[in-house]
């Protein structure tokens, strides 16, 4: 392992990473390139050695990044390569765009039987954009229905790539990879030799160890870092000494000094990752840089939602299990939130849906917590008639109708890829979800791209599930923020009894307001259980009702004991009988259940 630690001269260093979508085989891949370096042994050799929760395994997804450094001999010539791994998903897009700009290369995995997909396309615009060189890979040849020339051909008409020699390999048979380390070293080109300037280093992942704090992966772009530095985090201004650095190759190597266009990590005892934010610069205390590395951004969440335990006393454990959450992940936000249906909880902000889903499950499996979980709502936007401008996620924060002139949702750009034969039901869902048309244009003969401006509200319940569906799976998307718009919004309020319960409420819009509030009180007429009077379960906008069901009384047979007699003798009992329910409905309160909520939760998560 020592060799590894071995310095090479700058221009034998390659930078490279892999872009595929998921289940195109980049750890596959990286896994074989591991081991044909022989960076890995093969008895310590896992599938999928970069991913290292079990959630990603499960999933075939890359959430935290990884780096490995190997060591390539070529034609008698060390060299040494440097794997930054991406994350493939839409919603970490930053994080995707700063590992590129760690790197001077990428590998563009396509899949050999299916052709290229909506994230890829966005994610090597990113590596254009970043002017990386990209090296095209058909990987999955060994499959019975792969069609390496027809997707050589694909990415030619998409991207523009020339692909006339582009790599055919199966990662899992091992065939092409020597290939693809040789074109490593001849097409991407060394990182720049600016040792003699002050340090500049992009940090490009981070995550939280238990025992020695933050953990930094970073790339030298300036300069070099030894052991012990004093340096400083040029976003944040927060200043540390570099107790111990080294490089990753993939398990942590001690080193003493690293130069400019290496990569490595670095412990200083950073109490959490928020104070190492991905896309900072490391500069030395002493003597800093003038400027940043460019394209840092804070994380803004976009998609809210509540999380309560489902027993009350779990309360104090979700907070730690959320604290410690947000120790590894910077981007999670979250404040406490109580409400009369649910008692106390959180509400959470995460970048999209996957990070939510991949935030709740952490959440049940690794703390073992049952949650409760409210329909993902957006930021909205409301202009009060006082010339204030107030953010609220939340529903029943939402100010009156009499103080508020607009209100504001965020609007996402939507691209859709699909074949052909299903551009019919996309159209029809874009239209469904309040979708604007923007353009369709074919990328190859059997493929199309769409593009719709769509409310994120929109987005956030079941989109990409319809879309799958609808499409056989064939279809992907890829979406980004585009701003606010003003839209005609309206709060739904449920009452039950005459008493409104906050926990139900939501934003919907106005043409969309019937048939959900129609749908919320026939399921709750289901679920609530009968009580001794009549309830009344309506949703209202403002005062206006728009949609009501009622609950009928039990009733108790007054007039069993009655046979024959007089008729005003059985009126009398009933209009006792009329009084007394009349007397307890104006005292009963209903208790809502919990299986109710959970009901109109899920079926929020439907109509929404």
């Amino acid at each position: 392992g020592q060799d590894r630690l071995q310095k090479v001269p700058i221009t034998n260093i390659r930078n490279f990473c892999i872009i595929a979508h998921i289940d195109h085989g980049k750890s596959t891949l990286a896994d074989k390139l591991l081991e044909m370096t022989g960076t890995v042994q093969k008895r310590d050799m896992k599938q999928q050695f970069l991913d290292n929760m079990d959630l990603e395994r499960e999933r075939g997804i890359t959430i935290k990044l990884q780096a490995a450094r190997m060591r390539y001999i070529m034609n008698n010539e060390p060299y040494c390569l440097n794997l930054i791994d991406t994350p493939g998903h839409v919603d970490f897009s930053y994080e995707v765009s700063r590992s590129l700009a760690a790197c001077e290369g990428a590998l563009l995995v396509v899949d050999a039987s299916q052709g290229v997909e909506a994230q890829t396309l966005a994610n090597v615009y990113l590596a254009l954009e970043s002017n990386l060189e990209i090296i095209p890979v058909l990987n999955k040849i060994d499959l019975p229905g792969a069609e390496p020339d027809r997707i050589a051909q694909e990415i030619e008409e998409i991207i523009g790539l020339d692909c006339s020699n582009a790599i055919r390999c199966s990662a899992k048979e091992g065939i092409g990879i020597i290939e693809i380390l040789d074109a490593i070293v001849t097409k991407v080109p060394p990182p720049k030799d600016t040792l003699k300037n002050p340090l500049r280093a992009l940090i490009f992942d981070s995550y939280y160890d238990a025992y020695r704090g933050v953990i930094v992966y970073f790339r030298v772009i300036d300069g070099s870092i030894r052991k012990g530095d004093k340096i400083c985090f040029m976003a944040n201004k927060k200043e540390y000494v570099a107790d111990e650095i080294g490089v990753l190759s993939p398990n942590q190597m001690e080193a003493d000094e690293l130069h400019a266009g290496e990569v490595g990590y670095l412990s200083a005892s950073i109490r959490s990752v928020a104070d190492a934010r991905v896309g900072d610069t490391i500069t030395h205390f002493a003597k800093r840089a003038e400027s940043a590395l460019p394209g840092y951004s804070e994380a803004t969440p976009m998609v809210f939602c509540g999380l309560f335990p489902l027993e009350a006393d779990q309360f104090e454990e979700l907070r730690e299990a959320l604290g410690r959450l947000q120790l590894n992940d910077a981007a999670l936000k979250f404040e406490p939130e109580s409400s009369s249906a649910m008692g106390f909880g959180f509400r959470c902000g995460f970048l999209g849906l996957l990070h939510m889903e991949i935030v709740q499950e952490r959440l049940e499996r690794e703390y073992n917590l049952n949650l409760i979980i409210t329909a993902p709502s957006v930021v909205y936007r409301v202009n009060c008639s006082n010339n204030e401008t107030v953010e609220c996620s939340n529903p029943s924060l939402l100010p009156e109708p009499g103080k508020r002139r607009s209100i504001e949702e965020p609007y996402v750009k939507i691209e859709l890829l699909t074949p052909k034969d299903y551009i019919g039901p996309i159209m029809e869902l874009g239209q469904e979800r309040r979708g604007e048309f923007k353009e369709m244009n074919y990328i190859t003969e059997n493929r199309a791209k769409l593009t719709y401006m769509l409310p994120l509200a929109e987005m956030v319940g079941d989109f990409f599930d319809q879309l799958k569906s609808r499409s056989k799976g064939y279809a992907s998307m890829e979406y980004s923020v585009v701003g606010y718009r003003v839209s005609d919004l309206v709060k739904l309020d449920i009452q039950i009894n005459g008493e409104p319960v906050e926990a139900l409420s939501t934003i919907v819009h106005k043409e969309k307001a019937y048939t959900v509030g129609r749908a919320l009180t026939q399921k709750l007429k289901e679920l609530i259980p009968r009580q001794m009077f009549k309830i009344p379960i309506q949703a209202c906008i403002g005062a206006k009702v728009i949609a009501s069901e009622a609950l009928s009384a039990i009733r108790k047979d007054v007039l069993s004991k009655c046979y024959g007699g007089d008729i005003s003798r059985k009126k009398k009992l009933l209009k006792k009988q009329a009084e007394g329910k009349k007397r307890m409905k104006a005292i009963g309160r209903v208790e809502v259940p919990q299986e109710a909520f959970m009901a109109v939760l899920k079926l929020e998560k439907e109509v929404l």
